[in-house]
């Protein structure tokens, strides 16, 4: 097993690579290294992961490089954003990769706290924005984003730094962190990195690792649905007839299920009705192969005979 830098130590019997990152457990320790940073006039920028990490993520760290002086990751299961049990339990866990990962990048610190450490005994907090997260995942996984903008809204107040990087396959995670930050004046510029995806289109997720080979094939088909819907509705079609037919080729393809294939303002989430102009479009899915859930989300330019 791997040690960190806590330890100063590495188990490996040739350790000639890439020195381990920095990783601290606890809010004082991280605000340590930081107010450091700041001492010296760097600037910080936080890219927070619940481990498993895979390009995606990865590509969120080198933008942040090319962004601040150093680049804080955090790895953190958040049990709060979990609904189902079953579904905190089988979330795949792989620290010592993720480590190996983030020192190959030169990462300058890891944050990885226990649970105790986010959530001491007598918490009783929870942030809520129930007009962003209501629909799409929030309509389908109760709690979800009070989950993950309370955990948030922690990791920005403990760090501080002064850019943050979520990726934009989440993107009504995204837009509720940003929305957030801005109620709620926490001084950290919030950052959308592009979706990174596998050769044949499949958006990268920690999750993908628990499709089955036939499942992972029949992944892909989701992005190809997506790009089909969005060509139709630029050509001309009518949105409400391209999302129809697309509905329809999912439950065709073999997806157990599809919790929805809708098109929303990127701004607000607010359904997409035929009104809105042809700027700030959005089209999401989130379909189901067995047990793994899978979400992905393209931006739509619509024609002017384009209607709802």
């Amino acid at each position: 097993m791997l040690l960190d830098k806590e330890s100063g130590a590495s188990n490996r019997p040739d350790d000639t690579t890439q020195p381990l990152p920095k990783i601290v457990r606890t809010v004082a320790d991280l605000r340590k290294d930081v107010a450091a940073w700041r001492a010296a006039g760097e600037t910080i920028v936080l890219v927070p992961t619940m481990g498993a990490l895979h390009e995606g993520h990865l590509s969120l760290m080198r933008e942040g490089q090319g962004l601040c002086n150093r680049v804080v990751a955090t790895i953190f299961v958040n049990p709060m954003q979990f609904n189902r049990a079953e579904d905190l339990e089988s979330y795949p866990r792989d620290n010592n990769r993720d480590i190996e990962q983030l020192a190959k990048l030169n990462v300058d610190l890891l944050y990885m706290p226990e649970v105790e450490e986010i959530y001491p005994s007598g918490f009783a907090t929870t942030v809520s924005l129930p007009s962003l997260s209501d629909c799409l995942c929030g309509a389908h996984r109760p709690g979800h984003f009070d989950g993950v903008s309370t955990v948030v809204s922690k990791l920005l107040l403990q760090c501080l730094p002064d850019v943050a990087i979520f990726g934009e396959k989440d993107f009504q995670q995204l837009q509720i962190i940003r929305r957030m930050v801005r109620d709620l004046n926490i001084p950290v510029a919030i950052k959308g990195g592009a979706t990174v995806r596998e050769t044949d289109g499949l958006a990268l997720s920690s999750r993908n690792r628990l499709l089955s080979s036939e499942e992972r094939t029949r992944a892909a088909l989701l992005y190809e649905v997506l790009i089909s819907a969005v060509a139709a509705i630029k050509a001309g079609r009518d949105t409400s007839e391209a999302l129809r037919d697309g509905r329809m080729r999912l439950a065709e393809s073999g997806f157990t299920s599809v919790d929805y294939f809708e098109i929303r303002d990127e701004r607000d989430l607010t359904l997409h009705t035929g009104e809105q102009t042809s700027e700030g479009l959005r089209i999401f899915a989130a379909v189901w192969l067995g047990t793994t859930r899978i979400i992905d989300n393209l931006p739509v330019a619509l024609s002017k005979r384009t209607r709802a």
